[in-house]
């Protein structure tokens, strides 16, 4: 009978006690990231409104992100812990409002939510379980008001132009904090304000400077489409 080889029977050992599954190091801190609804709908792909309506025309909730100091990532950390509705019932109404889904074709949002915990808040379940995560998110998202922090800049969602420079110092001004823009592109191929993402500690609780450099994708003048 044929002998196993010498480098074989040294990685046996390895591949019998290794998980299954790798277990992510401690974040250190949160992205909470915000996006604009007319810029998600005017696009190539466009968007569908959920079964609940137009949302407002505001930012809404995208996500929160743990993130590492390096500029990495955790995802899909604990695919055992599944989403289950029932324990977030009692903030329905409010994500309903604050964290709607656009993408087609339109659902009761589950999906979208289904998708961030999975990818995002299973990596942060060691200090928010599910019922925390989101509502940590909302609290957030109750705490920033960006759309007026820019209107009162004078910068406003009417399609115009606007300086990616002045975006960023209005919400600094009104945050205390520096923000990280990210930008999309419309059906003629023109840059347009999509996303402001700002740094959270490691509890959910409170914005912090971000520990990694704030690069933003958007070119210094960026449209500000309407919804």
């Amino acid at each position: 009978m044929r002998q196993p080889s010498i480098m074989l029977l040294l990685l046996l050992p390895l591949l019998f006690s290794a998980p299954s599954t790798s277990t992510p190091r401690d974040f250190d801190f949160f992205y909470f990231v915000l996006q604009w609804p007319g810029s998600f709908c005017d696009t190539k792909k466009s968007c569908c409104y959920p079964a609940t309506g137009k949302p407002t025309a505001d930012f809404s909730i995208h996500g929160l992100w743990p993130n590492y100091a390096d500029g990495s990532y955790p995802s899909n950390c604990d695919r055992q812990n599944a989403y289950d509705a029932s324990q977030i019932a009692d903030l329905m109404e409010s994500l309903r409002s604050h964290w709607p889904s656009l993408a087609c074709p339109s659902d009761d949002e589950s999906t979208f939510w289904k998708h961030e915990w999975q990818k995002h808040g299973t990596c942060s379940e060691s200090v928010l379980d599910q019922h925390a995560y989101f509502g940590a998110a909302l609290r957030l998202r109750a705490q920033i008001n960006l759309l007026q922090a820019l209107q009162d800049a004078g910068i406003k969602p009417d399609g115009g132009l606007y300086s990616s420079a002045d975006i960023s110092s209005a919400i600094r001004n009104s945050t205390g904090f520096e923000p990280k823009l990210g930008c999309n592109a419309d059906g003629g191929g023109n840059r347009q304000l999509y996303e402001v993402s700002m740094c959270v500690d490691a509890k959910g609780e409170r914005l912090i400077e971000c520990p990694v450099s704030s690069i933003s994708n958007c070119p210094s003048r960026v449209e500000f489409p309407q919804f």
